[in-house]
């Protein structure tokens, strides 16, 4: 009888265990994004003065050697060099926090604020190394509390939550080889378990004000890291209250992550005549980001067309919305990294090169794909550009065309923007596509590769994707 009632009790201990897991789980998937996230602010008119397209290619000549035309990094110094009130900045890199430095002592009462994914530290408790120069400058460094994300990873995050979440940050420094590019190169077993929930800080945000009583800021695909600065990235500097809601929406992550300072932004100048030609544009973070993508995309019409580029396609809602689209008649070409270094050794191809193969036989060659060429360094595009006879609509940023990214696991930032088609901002960005697509380089170059090149129509590839995709356990 002992022994009936011990196993009875450990069925009712596992029982409830497994409820609480599944609790969790459901909890952490389905609450409400955090203060800051999920960002969908009204249309702003904007002067096309006011928008300013910057692009960083990486490519390789005949011979192999390097072609570095970037300017990205440019434009993110001159905000920090005009700012006299505050600077807030969200991403890493360190030649940019050397140069915010230099402008807190040289302007003693500047506000700054930066904003880094816990990762960087090795999930520290503590500022450590470069971090605790900006704090001796007087700068706040928040970490942001990843803890308050929808669970992605949600089998895994639910016990994490429950049996490990109570363990803590430690030291940062560890033993173990950190698997990713971004980081330490080793971590504490306490930093790999929250690694493994995979939410991390994407967005690639600077705001400031501009000396004379407005905001300037740059949203990008891309931060200028070391292991990162060769990549190539697109960005769009900004100008006027079009900014205000990314800075709201980086002073509330700030908030909610432990930050307790207080930056005030320059009084709004919206009532102020917006020189023609206008444009019109919004910053979209997180989920907004999918929901205003897939507006587009399922609203063209036959003549109409849709040019993306991404480092990452797999989500499901994007590919369908592309392949319904195509059927309807749109015109549609993508470019994509194909996760695969010079050699062709070291990445996986997951997961663009198995959707591409997917994207391509379903809509029975409609769809065209080209890969970017590669040589160590990863294509970060990030771009989406639909139009129809009359109006281009943009969106750009650090978004990839993922789960995590577009259904507000991870935090990205992009900017929307809208413009006439026979606009010289328009041209730009059609003509930035363009020569990507057809290969206008001198000669020796190669921006882009036919579909045929890292084309992989492997069944289990595919279904290893959509089932990682599925249950969270990307780290894409």
């Amino acid at each position: 009888m002992r022994m009936l009632r011990d196993v009875r009790r450990a069925r009712w201990v596992l029982g409830a265990l497994v409820l609480a897991w599944l609790g969790v789980a459901y909890w952490q998937t389905h609450k409400s994004p955090p203060p800051g996230t999920h960002t969908s602010p009204d249309w702003q008119p904007v002067a096309q003065s006011a928008l300013k397209f910057v692009a960083d290619l990486t490519a390789a000549d005949a011979y192999g050697r390097p072609l570095v035309n970037h300017a990205i990094f440019d434009e993110m110094l001159s905000v920090i060099a005009e700012a006299r009130d505050f600077v807030v900045l969200d991403g890493p890199g360190e030649p940019l926090r050397a140069a915010l430095i230099a402008r807190k002592r040289a302007m003693p009462q500047l506000q700054a604020l930066v904003i880094i994914d816990p990762l960087e530290e090795g999930y520290a408790r503590e500022a450590t190394g470069p971090l605790k120069a900006l704090q001796a400058a007087g700068i706040d460094v928040v970490a942001v509390d990843l803890d308050r994300l929808r669970d992605s990873n949600f089998l895994y995050s639910s016990l994490w939550r429950i049996g490990m979440r109570w363990w803590g940050r430690g030291s940062g420094s560890g033993s173990i080889p950190n698997p990713l590019s971004a980081g330490p190169p080793r971590l504490t077993l306490r930093g790999i378990a929250r690694l493994l929930n995979f939410k991390f800080d994407q967005r690639a945000v600077i705001v400031a004000d501009d000396g004379a009583g407005d905001l300037a800021g740059v949203i990008a695909s891309g931060n200028p890291v070391q292991a990162e600065s060769a990549d190539s990235n697109v960005a769009l500097r900004l100008h006027g209250s079009v900014l205000r809601a990314a800075l709201a929406s980086e002073l509330e992550i700030a908030r909610f992550s432990g930050w307790r300072g207080s930056i005030a932004p320059p009084p709004d100048r919206t009532d102020a005549a917006t020189p023609a030609p206008a444009a019109r544009a919004r910053v979209l973070t997180e989920g907004a980001i999918g929901a205003a993508l897939l507006d587009h995309i399922q609203a063209a019409a036959r003549g109409d067309a849709i040019d993306i580029a991404a480092l990452y396609l797999a989500d499901r809602a994007v590919i369908d919305a592309l392949l319904g689209a195509s059927r309807r008649g749109v015109s549609i070409r993508l470019i994509l990294d194909p996760d695969e270094d010079a050699s062709g050794s070291t990445r996986t191809g997951i997961p663009n090169q198995p959707m591409a193969s997917e994207i391509v036989a379903a809509s029975d060659g409609a769809i065209r794909v080209r890969w970017y060429r590669t040589h160590g360094e990863r294509f970060r595009g990030q771009i989406a550009l639909i139009h129809d006879p009359e109006r281009l609509w943009v969106t750009l940023g650090s978004a990839s065309l993922t789960r995590r990214a577009l259904d507000d696991y991870d935090l990205d930032a992009n900017v929307a923007f809208e413009v006439e088609l026979t606009s010289a901002l328009a041209r730009q960005m059609l003509t930035y596509f363009d020569t990507l697509w057809n290969n206008r380089a001198p000669a020796g170059i190669e921006y882009t590769a036919d579909a045929g090149v890292f084309a992989d129509p492997s069944q289990v590839r595919y279904w290893v994707c959509r089932l990682m995709e599925m249950l969270g356990l990307s780290p894409f």
